[in-house]
């Protein structure tokens, strides 16, 4: 009939015909596109049939993410509306339906439906969740989980406050950035020649271009070209403490993690190790070298980095539970380097059960065998079933003893062992509730420089989890960022990161302002670095927000032209937190004259 019309004559009718026949054909094709979608509704197997996914995408017409990501606000939403009108047989429908655009979801990122043409796909956790493009600015919810600051704010603008991923009522809708990510997608995009960031998003991004004396939780996990790219990384023990706060991201990354550091591994080994590189040895990261020093020599003639059997882990085993304290030593100590670069011996070492033997060396004596062991765990925690054995083994006490009781080194691979551990679901909240923050709190305080950041980097992760917040702030922890906000500390941004977390429950602010922490924060977003500005003036808009008096003392302290100057030359969360705070200013005095007058 269109082919008929097409050859006859144009006129009023035939084209009024022509519309009508279209419009048939596109009511046809939905009614085509409902029956996949019962038949997926309808499918009770555990696996959604990726065929009925594809042809409910092409004759819904969803032709991008920004599209799919609407159906699951809007789904969503009507979840919500069912649930406050406690319509139960709506809500079993409703249901149904989320977990049809779930799947429809899993299955554009599984395929790469909407992916456009191009050489260079990049990996799946540098996707948001929600919208499921390439994170440019991402930050972290409440939850923990990490998403694109444009998508999760349309989520929330929708009134929407749960998680889209774990569905876990978000407790505040604070968007905390995650400075990790940022830098790991700008050195991704570096690495692979994609124009993925614009220039004012890389230049902000990568926090180890931008950071001239601190990686304020930059990630260590061991990948040897971002270690030698950034001289003012420390070197150290096989910490990776890292800020990427979201799990699952962090649990994706943690196996890249794992296959790259068998490359190499940034070692500080203990005085007794052979290659003798105490406290870290040269830490000249110009050339390759002076990174790998003697302990790249120690390894390549060791062995060590070869892999091993599960009879030789049994036979070292043996050894851990010998009554002689040389044995359990040097058994401790080849754990540790059979861990350090080969994710095989990783997973091998914990299928053999040797996590309890060796947390049962925490509790050692000898310094020297305790070190290895928590050196040997923080290792085996790169593998994520392994965080699992750990956790279900107790580590969580003797780790806290090896923090009080332990030496420089063993402190900070225990602190850094901890966060490894808290990136689990639960694992925060346990953490949190075991007495490991104060822990952590007494080592932030007394600590090594080291220490402290391995300190402040676990208590970071911890603070995502709300609850945590007010255990840190009682356990004293502000009265030492305070402190570690002066330049000579190496430790600004870290201690300013942290604040910002603080700073958003009233316990945490009274502790800034009455530690004297006003005069550092306006010090630091008149100088400090990028990411510090904007931390800095995060909390003083926190300060000012919740207190008149507050909001006095910040502007004693000179606060206006800094935050001028911030608002119009800042990263874009900075200009906006200084333009906030320039508006509360404006509308304080404003009310004040008001309040004169009348």
């Amino acid at each position: 009939m269109i082919v008929k019309s097409l050859l006859s004559p144009p006129s009023a009718s035939v084209l009024a015909n022509l519309q009508h026949y279209i419009e048939e054909l596109q009511c046809l094709k939905k009614e085509t596109a409902m029956v996949f979608i019962e038949k997926e509704l309808e499918n009770r197997n555990i696996e959604p049939c990726n065929e009925n996914l594809k042809e409910i995408i092409e004759l819904l017409n969803l032709t991008s993410n920004q599209e799919l990501l609407n159906e699951t606000i809007a789904v969503e939403k009507e979840r919500l509306n069912a649930g406050e009108h406690k319509v139960k047989g709506n809500m079993e429908e409703i249901n149904q339906v989320v977990n049809l655009v779930r799947n429809l979801r899993d299955y554009v990122v599984k395929t790469e439906y909407f992916a456009v043409e191009s050489d260079v796909s990049f990996p799946p956790y540098f996707r948001c969740p929600l919208s499921l493009e390439l994170m440019l600015d991402p930050v972290i919810v409440a939850s923990g989980q990490t998403y694109e600051r444009q998508s999760i704010q349309k989520w929330l603008d929708h009134g929407l406050n749960v998680c889209p991923k774990t569905r876990q009522r978000l407790t505040h809708t604070n968007l905390i950035p995650n400075y990790t990510v940022k830098a790991m997608i700008s050195t991704w995009s570096d690495e692979n020649n994609t124009n993925c960031l614009s220039n004012s998003e890389h230049n902000t991004g990568n926090v180890f271009e931008e950071q001239k004396g601190d990686n304020s939780f930059g990630s260590h996990v061991e990948i040897e070209k971002w270690e030698l790219q950034s001289p003012y990384i420390h070197s150290r023990s096989e910490s990776f403490s890292s800020s990427i706060s979201s799990s699952d991201c962090l649990l994706a990354v943690s196996k890249d993690v794992s296959r790259m550091s068998d490359k190499h591994q940034n070692v500080k080994v203990s005085s007794v190790d052979p290659g003798g590189m105490e406290n870290g040895g040269n830490n000249n990261s110009n050339t390759t070298n002076s990174y790998l020093g003697v302990d790249s020599h120690l390894v390549s003639n060791s062995g060590f980095s070869e892999l091993t059997t599960s009879s030789h882990v049994n036979k070292l085993i043996k050894d851990l539970r010998s009554q002689s304290i040389e044995a359990q030593t040097s058994a401790a100590e080849e754990l540790r380097l059979l861990t350090k670069h080969n994710t095989e011996n990783r997973i091998i070492v914990g299928q053999c059960g040797a996590i309890t033997h060796l947390l049962s060396l925490l509790y050692s004596d000898a310094k020297v065998t305790q070190e290895h062991a928590v050196t040997a765990l923080l290792n085996l925690s790169i593998n994520e079933d392994n965080k699992a054995l750990i956790m279900e083994a107790g580590a969580i006490e003797p780790l806290i003893h090896v923090l009080k009781a332990g030496n420089d080194g063993a402190k900070e691979n225990s602190a850094a062992t901890l966060f490894s551990l808290s990136v689990m679901e639960n694992g925060k909240a346990k953490i949190g509730r075991s007495g490991a923050v104060k822990a952590l709190v007494e080592l932030l305080a007394s600590g090594t420089i080291r220490g402290k950041k391995d300190a402040a980097t676990a208590l970071y992760n911890l603070s995502i989890f709300h609850d945590n917040k007010a255990r840190i702030v009682q356990a004293g922890a502000v009265q030492f960022l305070v402190r570690l906000t002066d330049p000579a500390d190496g430790m600004v941004d870290k201690a300013v990161a942290l604040l910002s977390n603080l700073s958003t429950i009233s316990e945490g602010r009274l502790e800034i302002a009455r530690e004297g922490g006003i005069p550092s924060l306006v010090e630091i977003v008149e100088s400090g670095s990028q990411r510090g500005k904007e931390n800095a003036a995060s909390i003083l808009l926190q300060l000012c927000l919740h207190s008149s008096r507050f909001c006095t003392l910040v502007l004693q302290e000179g606060a206006v032209p800094p935050l001028v100057a911030l608002s119009q030359s800042g990263t874009p969360r900075a200009k906006e937190k200084a333009q906030q705070l320039l508006s509360h200013f404006r509308n304080q005095r404003e009310g004040a004259k008001t309040k004169g007058k009348s």
